[in-house]
Protein backbone atom coordinates (compact mmCIF):
# COMPACT_ATOMS: atom_id res chain seq x y z
CA UNK A 1 0.00 0.00 0.00
CA UNK A 2 1.70 3.36 -0.92
CA UNK A 3 0.50 5.99 2.09
CA UNK A 4 0.82 9.45 2.27
CA UNK A 5 1.56 11.19 5.94
CA UNK A 6 0.62 14.44 6.71
CA UNK A 7 2.41 15.24 9.52
CA UNK A 8 5.41 15.26 11.11
CA UNK A 9 4.93 15.09 15.08
CA UNK A 10 4.32 11.90 17.22
CA UNK A 11 0.87 10.29 16.06
CA UNK A 12 3.19 10.49 12.41
CA UNK A 13 5.92 9.01 13.86
CA UNK A 14 4.30 5.81 15.65
CA UNK A 15 2.03 5.22 13.29
CA UNK A 16 4.28 5.44 9.69
CA UNK A 17 6.69 3.39 11.28
CA UNK A 18 4.67 -0.12 12.06
CA UNK A 19 3.65 0.43 8.28
CA UNK A 20 7.15 1.02 7.26
CA UNK A 21 7.78 -2.52 9.05
CA UNK A 22 5.05 -4.04 6.86
CA UNK A 23 6.37 -3.38 3.60
CA UNK A 24 4.33 -0.67 2.52
CA UNK A 25 5.89 2.55 1.22
CA UNK A 26 5.20 5.83 2.82
CA UNK A 27 6.02 9.47 2.05
CA UNK A 28 5.70 12.16 4.93
CA UNK A 29 4.38 15.50 4.30
CA UNK A 30 5.17 18.94 6.23
CA UNK A 31 5.14 22.78 6.18
CA UNK A 32 8.60 22.13 6.88
CA UNK A 33 10.61 19.93 4.36
CA UNK A 34 13.71 19.10 6.81
CA UNK A 35 11.22 18.11 9.53
CA UNK A 36 9.97 15.63 6.79
CA UNK A 37 13.19 14.54 5.81
CA UNK A 38 14.38 13.90 9.59
CA UNK A 39 10.92 11.84 9.85
CA UNK A 40 11.57 9.74 6.77
CA UNK A 41 14.77 9.33 7.51
CA UNK A 42 14.37 7.87 11.36
CA UNK A 43 11.52 5.21 9.49
CA UNK A 44 14.03 4.13 6.72
CA UNK A 45 12.53 1.48 4.46
CA UNK A 46 11.43 3.29 0.99
CA UNK A 47 10.26 6.32 3.18
CA UNK A 48 10.06 9.53 0.81
CA UNK A 49 8.98 13.36 2.09
CA UNK A 50 8.26 16.25 0.91
CA UNK A 51 5.50 19.00 0.75
CA UNK A 52 1.95 18.15 2.48
CA UNK A 53 0.97 18.35 -1.41
CA UNK A 54 3.26 15.56 -2.45
CA UNK A 55 2.24 13.69 0.97
CA UNK A 56 -1.97 14.33 -0.24
CA UNK A 57 -0.87 12.65 -3.85
CA UNK A 58 1.41 10.26 -2.83
CA UNK A 59 -0.77 6.81 -2.62
CA UNK A 60 -4.01 4.86 -1.72
CA UNK A 61 -4.25 6.72 2.01
CA UNK A 62 -3.57 9.86 3.25
CA UNK A 63 -3.14 9.80 7.06
CA UNK A 64 -4.00 13.41 8.43
CA UNK A 65 -1.72 13.57 11.39
CA UNK A 66 -2.26 17.14 12.29
CA UNK A 67 -3.72 19.15 15.18
CA UNK A 68 -7.78 19.65 15.18
CA UNK A 69 -8.52 22.95 12.90
CA UNK A 70 -5.00 22.54 11.58
CA UNK A 71 -6.17 19.79 9.84
CA UNK A 72 -9.59 20.82 8.48
CA UNK A 73 -7.42 23.71 7.10
CA UNK A 74 -4.71 21.61 5.41
CA UNK A 75 -7.12 19.36 3.72
CA UNK A 76 -9.46 22.48 2.63
CA UNK A 77 -6.04 23.31 0.74
CA UNK A 78 -5.83 20.21 -0.76
CA UNK A 79 -9.28 19.03 -1.58
CA UNK A 80 -8.36 18.62 -5.50
CA UNK A 81 -5.42 16.29 -4.81
CA UNK A 82 -7.42 14.12 -2.05
CA UNK A 83 -10.32 13.33 -4.11
CA UNK A 84 -10.78 9.79 -4.29
CA UNK A 85 -8.41 9.14 -1.86
CA UNK A 86 -8.70 7.46 1.72
CA UNK A 87 -8.74 10.18 4.48
CA UNK A 88 -7.47 8.54 7.87
CA UNK A 89 -8.64 11.05 10.54
CA UNK A 90 -6.82 10.30 13.76
CA UNK A 91 -7.11 13.70 15.80
CA UNK A 92 -8.85 14.28 18.92
CA UNK A 93 -10.70 17.86 19.09
CA UNK A 94 -9.52 18.29 22.80
CA UNK A 95 -9.02 21.14 24.74
CA UNK A 96 -8.27 22.63 28.31
CA UNK A 97 -10.50 21.64 31.15
CA UNK A 98 -10.55 18.04 28.51
CA UNK A 99 -13.96 19.82 27.04
CA UNK A 100 -14.55 18.41 23.17
CA UNK A 101 -13.68 21.23 21.09
CA UNK A 102 -16.49 20.28 18.62
CA UNK A 103 -18.77 21.73 21.20
CA UNK A 104 -22.26 19.85 20.20
CA UNK A 105 -21.13 20.65 16.53
CA UNK A 106 -19.80 18.00 13.46
CA UNK A 107 -17.10 15.96 14.65
CA UNK A 108 -13.39 16.45 13.54
CA UNK A 109 -14.34 13.82 10.87
CA UNK A 110 -16.78 15.02 9.17
CA UNK A 111 -15.22 18.62 9.18
CA UNK A 112 -12.39 16.75 7.55
CA UNK A 113 -14.94 15.16 4.88
CA UNK A 114 -16.88 18.82 4.58
CA UNK A 115 -13.39 20.46 3.72
CA UNK A 116 -12.64 17.40 1.25
CA UNK A 117 -15.87 16.50 -0.35
CA UNK A 118 -14.52 13.75 -2.91
CA UNK A 119 -12.02 12.38 -0.35
CA UNK A 120 -12.98 8.96 1.45
CA UNK A 121 -12.95 9.94 5.98
CA UNK A 122 -12.54 6.66 8.11
CA UNK A 123 -11.82 7.92 11.68
CA UNK A 124 -9.62 5.57 13.57
CA UNK A 125 -6.34 5.73 16.06
CA UNK A 126 -7.80 8.58 18.45
CA UNK A 127 -8.41 6.71 21.37
CA UNK A 128 -4.80 6.34 22.95
CA UNK A 129 -1.71 8.35 23.71
CA UNK A 130 1.16 8.28 20.92
CA UNK A 131 3.16 6.07 22.71
CA UNK A 132 0.75 3.41 23.03
CA UNK A 133 0.57 3.41 19.27
CA UNK A 134 4.81 3.06 19.29
CA UNK A 135 4.33 -0.53 21.31
CA UNK A 136 5.22 -3.40 18.96
CA UNK A 137 2.55 -4.24 19.32
CA UNK A 138 -0.07 -3.05 22.01
CA UNK A 139 -0.74 -6.16 23.80
CA UNK A 140 -2.49 -5.73 27.51
CA UNK A 141 -2.55 -9.04 29.35
CA UNK A 142 -2.34 -10.97 26.48
CA UNK A 143 -4.91 -9.51 24.24
CA UNK A 144 -4.17 -7.05 21.26
CA UNK A 145 -5.54 -3.37 21.30
CA UNK A 146 -8.89 -3.12 19.99
CA UNK A 147 -9.18 -0.20 17.94
CA UNK A 148 -12.72 0.66 16.69
CA UNK A 149 -12.87 2.35 12.92
CA UNK A 150 -15.87 4.73 11.70
CA UNK A 151 -16.56 5.35 7.87
CA UNK A 152 -18.91 5.09 5.10
CA UNK A 153 -16.87 3.74 2.32
CA UNK A 154 -16.35 -0.17 2.14
CA UNK A 155 -13.21 -0.16 0.45
CA UNK A 156 -11.44 2.38 2.56
CA UNK A 157 -12.69 0.97 6.08
CA UNK A 158 -11.28 -2.36 4.34
CA UNK A 159 -7.60 -0.20 3.88
CA UNK A 160 -8.14 1.26 6.89
CA UNK A 161 -8.49 -2.27 8.76
CA UNK A 162 -5.47 -3.51 7.31
CA UNK A 163 -3.77 -0.64 8.71
CA UNK A 164 -5.00 -1.50 11.99
CA UNK A 165 -3.97 -5.26 11.82
CA UNK A 166 -0.34 -3.85 10.41
CA UNK A 167 0.20 -1.88 13.94
CA UNK A 168 -0.25 -5.07 15.79
CA UNK A 169 -4.22 -4.05 16.83
CA UNK A 170 -7.34 -5.50 16.52
CA UNK A 171 -9.90 -3.51 14.25
CA UNK A 172 -13.42 -3.01 15.72
CA UNK A 173 -16.55 -1.95 13.51
CA UNK A 174 -17.79 1.51 14.93
CA UNK A 175 -20.02 2.16 12.65
CA UNK A 176 -20.63 5.12 10.01
CA UNK A 177 -18.58 8.97 9.78
CA UNK A 178 -21.61 9.66 11.71
CA UNK A 179 -20.17 7.93 14.63
CA UNK A 180 -17.04 9.31 14.71
CA UNK A 181 -17.77 12.44 17.28
CA UNK A 182 -18.40 9.24 19.70
CA UNK A 183 -14.92 8.28 19.51
CA UNK A 184 -13.75 11.92 19.36
CA UNK A 185 -16.21 12.16 23.00
CA UNK A 186 -14.94 9.14 24.40
CA UNK A 187 -11.59 10.03 24.32
CA UNK A 188 -12.51 13.42 25.68
CA UNK A 189 -13.80 11.36 28.50
CA UNK A 190 -10.91 8.65 28.34
CA UNK A 191 -8.00 11.28 28.90
CA UNK A 192 -10.33 12.95 31.55
CA UNK A 193 -9.93 10.01 33.71
CA UNK A 194 -6.59 9.31 32.92
CA UNK A 195 -4.97 12.39 33.22
CA UNK A 196 -7.17 14.27 35.98
CA UNK A 197 -8.57 11.91 37.84
CA UNK A 198 -5.57 8.81 37.95
CA UNK A 199 -8.46 6.38 36.78
CA UNK A 200 -8.38 3.19 34.66
CA UNK A 201 -11.42 3.24 32.57
CA UNK A 202 -10.94 -0.31 31.99
CA UNK A 203 -12.74 -0.59 35.51
CA UNK A 204 -16.11 0.92 33.94
CA UNK A 205 -17.22 -1.83 32.14
CA UNK A 206 -18.14 -5.17 32.79
CA UNK A 207 -17.03 -8.16 31.40
CA UNK A 208 -18.56 -9.11 27.91
CA UNK A 209 -19.98 -12.29 29.06
CA UNK A 210 -22.05 -9.46 31.12
CA UNK A 211 -22.88 -6.93 29.29
CA UNK A 212 -26.58 -7.59 29.37
CA UNK A 213 -26.48 -8.20 33.31
CA UNK A 214 -25.82 -11.24 35.32
CA UNK A 215 -29.15 -12.56 34.22
CA UNK A 216 -28.98 -11.34 30.54
CA UNK A 217 -28.07 -13.60 27.84
CA UNK A 218 -24.34 -13.54 26.90
CA UNK A 219 -23.12 -10.94 23.82
CA UNK A 220 -22.21 -12.79 21.25
CA UNK A 221 -19.07 -15.21 21.41
CA UNK A 222 -18.08 -14.47 17.54
CA UNK A 223 -15.58 -11.30 17.04
CA UNK A 224 -17.15 -8.16 15.10
CA UNK A 225 -16.88 -8.23 11.65
CA UNK A 226 -13.63 -7.03 10.54
CA UNK A 227 -11.96 -8.14 13.66
CA UNK A 228 -9.19 -10.61 12.80
CA UNK A 229 -7.66 -13.28 14.40
CA UNK A 230 -4.53 -13.55 15.40
CA UNK A 231 -1.84 -12.44 12.53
Amino acid sequence: MRIGVLGTGGMADALATHWVRAGHEVLVGGRDEARARLLAGRLGGTTGYGSLRAAAGFGDVALVALPYGAGETVVGELRATLAGKVLLDCSNPVGPGFRLLTDGGPSAASRLAAAAPAARVVKAFNLCHEDVWRMDPPVFDGQRLAVPVCGDDDTALTLVRQLVRDAGCAPLTGGGLDRAGLLEATAALFIGLWVGEGADVRAMAPPLAFAEGPGGTPARAEAPSGTPGPA
